[in-house]
């Protein structure tokens, strides 16, 4: 890989791969098998999995858009900033590092509630806010508070990463060059665009008060921030590069 750019996305697009395949898979075979089953490992391997790659990619879309920020805007500082594969390691393992222990975290204080009310979810995966509603305990208000940081968080890094694409588009249309303009549009705005589903609609599922919920509303919601972007993203900001296809062909080789 020549550039820092294709690092960070062929971490995104594993990342993509292991979140889809932490939840379709065990989902698709429940269906065909006509069951709900799934073991207490399961159980908490899907929960601490699920919220590692999540947290995971959030950091690490975050790392993107700063890099392309920088590499736009402030192209003389590129080299000091992220242009050494050092930088760049250390940058994604900090994204993976973020996953793991927001995962930690979520998987033991969810874990440690008392279900009072079996442990039957309305869910095609194990979804915190679903584990929640089983629980008869307070103590779940201690998970509630853990969701609540990783919802402001998360909202943290959506509004740094709009701004981040603003500058870009600004510094884009600046430039003298017609077509520049017309492939930073082609390639920000997608990627904007799926970036705001998937934050949006984890926040909503995260964040939304009991009185508003549904199963059909929790299902359609569920898909919207687990299955489209992870099923999307790869389409959008890495397919295009011949050198990241190159890298993932060698990969699954």
């Amino acid at each position: 890989l020549h550039t820092p750019m294709y690092f960070f996305l062929l971490n995104l697009v594993l990342l993509d791969l292991a979140s889809i395949s932490t939840t379709v898979p065990k989902a698709m075979a429940n269906s065909l098998w006509d069951t709900r089953d799934i073991s207490d490992p399961g159980y908490a391997a899907q929960v601490f999995l699920i919220v590692t790659f999540i947290s995971a990619e959030v950091s690490l879309l975050t790392v993107v858009a700063y890099d392309r920020y920088v590499a736009i805007c402030k192209p003389l500082h590129y080299g000091t900033l992220l242009g050494t594969r050092a930088a760049c390691v250390h940058m994604a393992a900090a994204a993976w590092a973020t996953g793991f222990l927001y995962a930690l975290l979520h998987t033991a204080s969810t874990f440690s509630l008392p279900l009072c009310q079996g442990n039957a979810l309305d869910q095609f995966f194990c979804e915190i806010p679903q584990i929640l509603k089983l629980s008869c305990s307070h103590s779940y208000l201690r998970e509630l508070g853990l969701l609540g940081v990783s919802v402001f968080v998360d909202l943290g890094c959506f509004v740094f990463m709009v701004v981040s694409y603003v500058q870009i588009l600004r510094a884009v249309l600046r430039m003298p060059s017609e077509q520049g303009p017309h492939k930073a549009f082609a390639t920000c705005l997608p990627h904007l665009a799926i970036i705001s589903l998937f934050i949006s609609t984890g926040t909503f599922a995260y964040a939304k008060p009991p009185s508003i919920s549904s199963p059909s509303l929790d299902l359609v919601v569920a898909v919207l921030y687990s299955v489209v972007p992870p099923a999307v993203n790869p389409f959008i900001y890495s397919m295009r590069n011949q050198d990241l296809k190159d890298a993932l062909r060698k990969i699954i080789s």
